[in-house]
């Protein structure tokens, strides 16, 4: 208890100079935080995948179609469960900036791929019946403040014109990792409307989704689903969900290096402002620490009380950056909307704050505390306290 009200007054000894080390640690963690965050954001849609289900695309691009009769090929793919297929909307609801996810779906055979979307029967009933009808996720309503029954204009990019479907239900997910920011509509009723525009390549789609039964065979599985079409007029590259998911991913790799690469900087520079308060300290407290050592209290102790101190300033600091960074990571939510499915600060990205904030506050005081353990004693009474 004496060791811990002695460390109590050293920090407090300098208020304006404890509360503003304080703020800088809180600013730096609480972004170490958001940028871990950032990065695990980047990941949820890979980390959320299902094993059980394969994506078959065309082997060229994604910008590059598959016709619809490959469906029944697929489905006699020795392995395949389940066969449906997407395409990508591309819509603008009101303007530019409010972006979401919109896909045109086989939707019985898409929702059954899903068990995560947990959709009301008779919202998805509802849903079914109706060709302009759509249901959407959970955070994407709320973004908007959608109900079931409300109208839902797009202005066309992909598909020309202003569509207008029915919100026919909400789903939520099965746990935080599902993402509830996309839109679905019917790809029957998309497809319908080509058919009676001139020009337009109807019957055809975006990308095929596989179920299967067991996620050991699925390179297995997608051998045999792209041996099926070589050398025909559109080859497929089929590969699991995930890794679907992570070649997106790739496309920003630089990017994401160079948020990891800031978080750890913004650690640094916390660190070396730390261990510039800490060595102000123990400057202005040579001579005390000198009158502890002619009293009898050895090295040791002295160092503990420099390594202490950084370490209550440090943690203290941490404590409050962990109480902020989910008000914080909520707020930045709300501001990009849909662009990150799942933007939650993760247990690990806590502990990783822990340890920063532990690791700034003994790294910051090892000099210091180094130093003042070897003081001279006679040196170190002559100056003025």
């Amino acid at each position: 208890m004496f060791f811990l009200k002695l460390l109590l007054r050293n920090a407090l000894r300098h208020k304006l100079r404890t509360a503003l080390t304080m703020v800088g640690l809180v600013a730096a963690i609480s972004a170490f935080g958001l940028l871990r965050t950032l990065v695990d954001a980047w990941y949820s849609g890979a980390q959320a995948s299902s094993g059980t289900r394969l994506v078959t695309r065309n082997a060229i691009s994604l910008n590059f179609p598959l016709p619809l009769s490959y469906a029944a090929r697929l489905k006699g793919v020795d392995g395949v469960r389940t066969v449906s297929w997407a395409n990508w909307f591309g819509g603008v609801y009101i303007k530019e900036s409010n972006f979401f996810p919109q896909f045109a779906v086989d939707a019985p055979t898409y929702l059954a791929l899903y068990p995560e979307y947990l959709l009301p029967d008779d919202e998805k009933r509802a849903f079914l019946r109706d060709r302009q009808g759509a249901v959407v996720g959970r955070s994407l309503a709320e973004r908007y403040g959608w109900k079931v029954g409300d109208q839902i204009p797009l202005r066309g990019t992909i598909y020309p014109g202003t569509w207008t479907f029915t919100l026919r239900g909400i789903w939520d997910g099965a746990d935080s990792k599902t993402d509830q920011s996309q839109m679905l509509i019917h790809w029957d009723y998309l497809n319908e409307v080509q058919h009676q525009r001139p020009g337009t390549r109807p019957d055809y789609v975006g990308l095929f989704l596989l179920g299967i039964d067991d996620p050991a065979d699925a390179a297995l599985v997608a051998q045999r689903v792209d041996r099926q079409f070589r050398n025909s007029l559109a080859e497929t590259l089929t590969e699991t969900e995930k890794a679907f998911q992570l070649g997106f991913v790739a496309m920003s790799d630089t990017l994401i290096t160079a948020v990891q690469a800031v978080s750890l900087i913004v650690i640094t520079i916390i660190m070396a402002v730390m261990a510039n308060t800490m060595t102000m300290s123990a400057r202005e407290r040579l001579s005390e620490y000198a009158t502890l050592k002619a009293l009898g209290f050895p090295p040791a102790f002295v160092a503990r009380l420099m390594l202490g101190e950084s370490l209550l300033i440090a943690l203290a600091g941490g404590g409050v950056a962990l109480l902020l960074t989910p008000v914080w990571a909520e707020m930045f939510r709300r501001a990009v909307g849909p662009l990150f499915a799942n933007f939650q600060v993760s247990g690990q990205t806590m502990l990783l704050q822990v340890a920063a904030s532990f690791g700034v506050g003994i790294v910051a005081a090892l000099w210091p505390a180094w130093r003042m353990g070897r003081i001279d004693v006679v040196q170190g009474l002559r100056q003025v306290a």
